[in-house]
């Protein structure tokens, strides 16, 4: 069972607008200021933990850059380190279909407690964890793309990647091929 880290109110899902436009903007920008420092983007924080060595990881803010410049679906996966069902949830991303899905998709990694402010713009039901939404190109709720549990629909089964897998070969079917350029000629 997930655990819910505040009991308010469940904050209904916008696209790439608003707070979630905003926190994108903010992380760019961090992000390009830093890059003009000759420094690399760093991989999100515990990325190594959740198979960072097989799946690239992104921050929110190039994560959601990435998607919006190629078309791919967003798959955000929030944990906490002190989530005991986070850390059952990290073998699952082991999974060699997994690892292979995931490479037709962005993939987001968000530690709440070190991105309350991510955690807080991107909880369509509230801010339990673990949680993994899947996000269009536009920064919609891909409502159709859920777990099976109808009070906690973005928790997915901890130990089996059977239904993760497939929620993300999903995904990746759903995201248009790309426009062929020479059309434009």
């Amino acid at each position: 069972m997930p655990n819910r880290m505040t009991n308010g109110p469940a904050r209904p899902s916008a696209s790439w607008t608003g707070r979630a436009r905003l926190l994108g903007a903010l992380v760019a920008l961090a992000c390009a200021a830093t890059s003009g420092r000759g420094a690399l983007a760093s991989p999100p924080k515990m990325a190594e933990l959740w198979n960072g060595a097989e799946i690239a990881w992104q921050n929110v803010g190039p994560g959601i850059q990435e998607s919006t410049r190629t078309g791919k679906t967003v798959v955000m996966v929030f944990h906490a380190s002190w989530c005991a069902s986070c850390k059952r949830y990290r073998e699952v991303w082991k999974d060699p279909g997994v690892v292979a899905a995931s490479r037709d998709l962005v993939m987001v990694l968000v530690d709440v407690d070190s991105e309350p402010t991510a955690n807080g713009a991107f909880s369509p039901d509230g801010t339990y964890v673990p949680r993994t939404i899947f996000y269009s190109p536009e920064g919609d709720v891909m409502t159709d793309l859920r777990g099976k549990d109808p009070e906690y629909p973005h928790t997915i089964n901890l130990d089996d990647p059977a239904e993760l897998r497939t929620l993300m070969q999903k995904a990746a079917k759903a995201t248009p091929a790309a426009p062929d350029k020479r059309a434009q000629n």
